[in-house]
């Protein structure tokens, strides 16, 4: 027999698995292994052996066995978002999840079930008609559940926190193949990992979110020219600190209309409608920092909200990230972005700024895996550009990070964080660095799973 991931061992692991599940769901060629393998970034070009198309639990539990058995890498595609590739692995066993899409709402306790694949576009879709709606990232295409189990910012940070602070429960896989019911009273340890501390304990086939009852928010975006900018970071500096709970506000850099940079200002106020209407309410404040390009907010459906954004990020070009996170817009921290988000290197790259205040900076520290509580901005560095000469793109993004790394608190995004960040992963999860470290000893010992980033001593 030839090593782990030979030929001979390939065959053997899906000749095992077609003698659990249906033959049509293990597929190591045609259009559906392209459709399994297909990322967001479309620069990844890792290639499994063969993808699981997962319909019910136990076509992962006989996938996570049968990797184990074979010795084959195992990896988790579920919005398949992540853009370091994380969900696939060269010449290992890719569980598909894509088909797991199921979404059911309780009304009456405010709380949703939803599948192991499912987007925040199919929860929003699904609370919609019952006035609810759920935490969720900015982009609608997004895997609810992996943004969820690294922590999962997003417009309503302020007034419901973060994804992971609203995850009640999962049914999780774990490496031995058992399936586990996780909630407050079942496996308490296990949960405060998932809320945080990423994929890295097991599969999880399906996750209870709470939901919250918004029927509509007031949203959309303000544009300002670029030589206005520091005038409006500045303003902004004062303002964001002393946001209501209900007003989160996403700012930074993107290119404007003729491809050069514009500050990009995007509120979502969560609470009564006529407040954010007022003309001296927090949210029209927003229009007035200096003379607008462009000023379109409107009353609408949060779930229309992210599926229009995902045209402006589609699949398939290149994608490189760098994220940290600092106390404020700080002059310091002003001066970077206005010196790097006028060095764009692609109209479609950008410098984001999200929003972390109220109910997410309210959950005690050690409440979840989740590191860091204390109000903050989360930088977003994104270069994108369709293909090519790569550098660049790559370079601008590396340099961005490394000039608000002095003005930066430790540690950064997990979800975004890629594996090459060696200065910040050690610090992602803060004090609760060694608890996580624990129940990841616990119930993955052979570290069977490997998804964000952990550290790997406390």
């Amino acid at each position: 027999m030839q090593g782990p991931l030979g030929r001979k061992t390939i065959a053997d692991a899906v000749a095992a698995l077609r003698a659990l599940i249906p033959g049509e769901r293990v597929v190591i060629d045609g259009p559906s292994y392209v459709t399994a393998t297909s990322l967001w970034n479309g620069a990844v070009a890792h290639r499994p052996a063969v993808v699981v198309l997962c319909t019910e639990a136990s076509d992962v539990r006989a996938g996570v066995r049968v990797a184990r058995e074979h010795g084959l890498p195992l990896s988790v595609r579920g919005g398949g978002h992540d853009w370091a590739g994380r969900a696939l692995r060269d010449g290992g066993l890719t569980l598909d999840l894509t088909r797991l899409r199921q979404v059911r709402i309780d009304a009456d306790r405010r709380r949703a079930q939803i599948g192991g694949g499912a987007t925040a576009n199919d929860l929003l879709a699904a609370a919609e008609p019952a006035g609810l709606i759920a935490a969720t990232g900015t982009i609608g295409s997004v895997g609810m559940v992996g943004l969820t189990l690294g922590g999962g910012y997003g417009p309503l940070a302020g007034r419901a926190g973060l994804a992971a602070d609203n995850l009640l429960g999962a049914e999780i896989v774990l490496a031995d193949g058992s399936l586990v019911r996780v909630d407050a009273e079942h496996e308490p340890d296990l949960l405060w990992a998932l809320r945080g501390g990423g994929g890295n304990f097991g599969v999880v086939t399906s996750a209870t979110i709470r939901l919250h009852a918004v029927p509509s928010v007031v949203t959309g975006l303000i544009l300002y020219p670029w030589a206005q900018a520091e005038h409006v970071f500045g303003l902004l500096r004062e303002i964001l600190p002393a946001c209501p709970d209900e007003l989160t506000v996403q700012t930074g850099v993107v290119a404007g209309p003729d491809g050069g940079p514009v500050v990009l200002v995007m509120p979502t106020w969560s609470g009564d409608p006529g407040v954010a209407e007022d003309d001296y309410g927090p949210m029209i404040a927003l229009t007035r920092l200096g003379t607008p390009l462009m000023t379109q907010l409107d009353v609408t459906p949060m779930a229309a909200v992210l599926a229009g954004r995902d045209q402006m990020f589609p699949a398939g070009r290149h994608v490189v990230i760098r994220t940290r996170s600092v106390p404020g817009l700080t002059a310091p921290v002003t001066d970077v972005l206005t010196a790097h988000g006028g060095a764009l290197t692609s109209p479609m790259s950008a410098l984001g700024l999200h929003h972390f205040h109220g109910a997410a900076a309210r959950v005690p520290v050690a409440d979840t895996a989740f590191g860091l509580r204390e109000p903050h901005l989360m930088a977003e560095i994104i270069a994108i550009w369709p293909d090519g000469n790569d550098e660049p793109h790559r370079s601008w993004a590396r340099d961005a990070s490394a000039a608000l790394a002095p003005h930066a608190l430790p540690g950064g995004y997990v979800n975004l964080l890629g594996p090459d960040t060696a200065d910040q992963i050690p610090h992602a999860y803060g004090v609760n660095a060694a608890r996580l470290l624990a129940v990841k000893a616990a119930v993955d010992p052979d570290a069977v799973f490997a998804a964000i980033p952990l550290p790997t001593s406390s």
